[in-house]
């Protein structure tokens, strides 16, 4: 349940919103603030001390009620899918997390909990829970949870997008076209410099048992996650390597972002994604460190970063099925049935798949690129996808292998981004093309296709 209009009124009276833009906070239940012993702010999204809304909504509140501010994550190992090479970065993040709510006198607990149940648990103590906000089915279900559990208030804060995803539109988009019209009249009342509150209380002294992550791989060891996808040294997490990552493409790459970016031979790319999908870095940060740039790669990026990444959430808010071949537009669903039983000239499994065993060379070097380095090429991971519908069974199949892969090995999977890219694939968010074997309307691509973008073999050759 969400309970906005009414009670964000009675929020007003109470306690003011100075910091944060109204739009940005939802109240998820109907209960009034209690005395307390704290403020708690749940992060789970947004690991980040810096540009965060949520955090700073929540200083403010501790601050006006005169209280300390804990803030709490729950190191849970059943995030579906997760695994060694997630974590490892992920608590990379924390780790500098920690240390930056520290010089701010914020206390950080992180409980090997699965998160709903651990702030359940802080909350009896609390005068009111602030949480960020988070788009995936289990995401939401965790907040629902807590929502209903609670004595206290729990007001989500919404703080991985530039403008918020209900306040962009109040329905599914079908295409960029449709949700970039809505985002352009709004954009510049969100595109706004952020300032940190100071917390009145210290409470980084106090004592709650919270784990020590210090030691990331004995962390690590203790989970009982799936251990065979080991961490990459291409990417360390947290918002300072994110934050070295954009400085490098702004200065070096950004003025040949739009004529490099679907060359994966060139590293023209931000590779900013894991990053984003951690909530190491906030997507806000980025599009000021960009707005003020001439660069004519300024636009295209913006594009990406904003109208692209937000249609993203869009679709995984708003369509329950963002997980599976039933979410796809009724007209992707139709041809692909239509055209499910073509003869296919070759069909791999999902183990031949993952082991790059296939006969074209550009796809398997995508794959290795992926498997590798945790991350594979934009303009490849398009190819990747649509060759995956091309050599499985059926189109059902073939979505479901597309998912596992890219969930698997991806450091930015299992997120709005990744749901979205493989669903695109498959039609959404596209238009209906020419008719083509197997993939009926769904738009093609080919060897032949990469070969005329850039010089495959010698990508074929990095990584294969």
């Amino acid at each position: 349940m969400v309970v906005k209009t009414d009670y964000t009124i009675i929020l007003v009276i109470l306690f003011g919103l100075n910091m944060v833009e109204e739009s940005r906070i939802q109240s998820l239940n109907k209960n009034y603030p209690l005395k307390g012993d704290y403020v708690l702010y749940w992060m789970q999204a947004s690991q980040r001390a810096e540009y965060n809304h949520a955090l700073e909504f929540a200083i403010e509140k501790a601050n006006q009620k005169k209280l300390p501010l804990i803030v709490y994550f729950g190191l849970t190992d059943e995030f579906p899918e997760a695994n060694e090479r997630h974590y490892f970065f992920m608590l990379e993040g924390l780790k500098e997390v920690q240390q930056a709510l520290s010089s701010r006198g914020i206390g950080f607990i992180v409980e090997s909990s699965s998160p709903e149940i651990g702030v359940v648990k802080f909350a009896k103590k609390a005068s009111l829970v602030v949480c960020d906000q988070g788009y995936l089915k289990i995401q939401k279900s965790w907040r629902h949870f807590v929502a209903e559990n609670i004595d206290c208030p729990l007001f989500q804060v919404e703080t991985d997008v530039v403008v918020p995803v209900e306040t962009a539109s109040n329905k599914e988009e079908y295409s960029a076209a449709t949700l970039r019209r809505k985002l352009l009249r709004i954009l510049n009342k969100y595109i706004v410099t952020f300032t940190e509150e100071t917390l009145t209380i210290d409470s980084s002294q106090l004592q709650f048992g919270s784990i020590d992550i210090s030691d990331i791989s004995k962390v690590v060891s203790t989970l009982n996650i799936d251990h065979i996808v080991k961490p990459v040294t291409s990417f360390h997490g947290g918002t300072t390597e994110a934050k070295k990552r954009l400085e490098e493409f702004i200065n070096k790459k950004l003025h040949r972002y739009d004529d490099l970016r679907n060359d994966p031979n060139e590293d023209g790319l931000s590779n900013l994604s894991p990053y984003l999908h951690f909530g190491q870095i906030s997507p806000l940060y980025i599009a000021l460190q960009l707005s003020q740039n001439s660069s004519p790669g300024t636009k295209a990026f913006l594009e990406e970063l904003v109208v692209r990444r937000e249609l993203s959430m869009n679709f995984v808010h708003y369509k329950q099925e963002y997980d599976s071949f039933a979410g796809l537009p009724e007209w992707a669903k139709r041809t692909l049935k239509e055209h499910a039983g073509d003869p296919r000239e070759y069909t791999y499994s999902l183990e031949e798949l993952e082991q790059a065993k296939t006969h074209d060379q550009y796809w398997n070097a995508a794959q290795m690129e992926m498997v590798v380095t945790g991350k594979m090429h934009g303009y490849m991971r398009m190819y990747w996808g649509k060759k995956i519908l091309e050599w499985t069974a059926n189109p059902e199949q073939a979505f479901s292998m597309a998912l596992c892969l890219n969930n698997k090995y991806e450091l930015d999977g299992r997120d709005p981004n990744g749901f979205t890219g493989v669903a695109w694939c498959f039609g959404k968010h596209d238009r209906p093309w020419g008719s083509h074997k197997i993939f009926g309307n769904v738009r093609y691509m080919s060897a032949d296709g990469l070969k005329r973008k850039f010089d495959a073999a010698k990508y074929a050759q990095k990584y294969f």
